[in-house]
């Protein structure tokens, strides 16, 4: 019996076609993605939590306040606890995807994290009381959480006083970071990132 994500998307045919994600990237069949916190809490728990899930998490976010996201300073609840409507929001986004690439919207989500997760960053160390930023290697595990982080604040950050629908934004930003497009934050960020860690190798 093959288990579809709202009864439309088949798990069947989505391969993660980097090698280091495979184990981070779950694709366990589900109709609607809500394990209802059985995974919180557990070490590694997370990367057996249906990816789509992980998403619809990272929706349920208020605005950085301090911080300025694409240029802007994003304040408010935003979609914080409502679940449910952010379930809607991604369904209603996988339909967008959908009708302009033709394809498989988990597939294409699965393209996204792969092309705009980060695989080198820097870190602080302090030697004889100097400070200064050395370039290491992300984990798999660290470069899903950093992609599907960048993927939800970039389509917040477009809608936020925005006439065009989080759910467009949303749509917007996984084909242009499944497709490696500038345009997208997550490749924006994820560029930045590697660049400074280049430099400070």
């Amino acid at each position: 019996m093959d288990i579809k994500l709202f009864d439309r998307w088949s798990f069947r045919d989505v391969e993660v076609k980097d090698e280091g994600l495979k184990r981070y990237i779950s694709l366990e069949p589900t109709y609607v993605p809500h394990s209802s916190g059985r995974l919180v809490g557990k070490q590694f728990g997370k990367s057996k939590m249906n990816i789509i899930e992980r998403l619809i998490n990272k929706i349920m976010r208020s605005g950085q306040g301090t911080k300025k996201v694409a240029g802007r300073f994003i304040r408010g609840g935003g979609n914080t606890g409502k679940k449910q409507n952010a379930i809607n929001i991604v369904r209603d986004a996988f339909e967008i995807i959908e009708k302009r690439t033709k394809n498989n919207p988990i597939q294409v989500l699965v393209d996204a994290i792969i092309n705009s997760g980060p695989r080198e960053e820097t870190t602080t160390i302090i030697y004889g009381g100097i400070r200064y930023h050395q370039a290491v290697d992300v984990s798999s595990q660290r470069r899903v959480d950093f992609a599907l982080k960048y993927i939800a604040l970039g389509a917040f950050a477009t809608a936020f006083n925005s006439k065009k629908t989080i759910e467009e934004c949303l749509a917007d930003e996984i084909i242009w970071a499944s497709t490696s497009d500038t345009k997208s934050y997550a490749i924006q960020r994820k560029e930045e990132t590697e660049r400074i860690a280049q430099s400070s190798r």
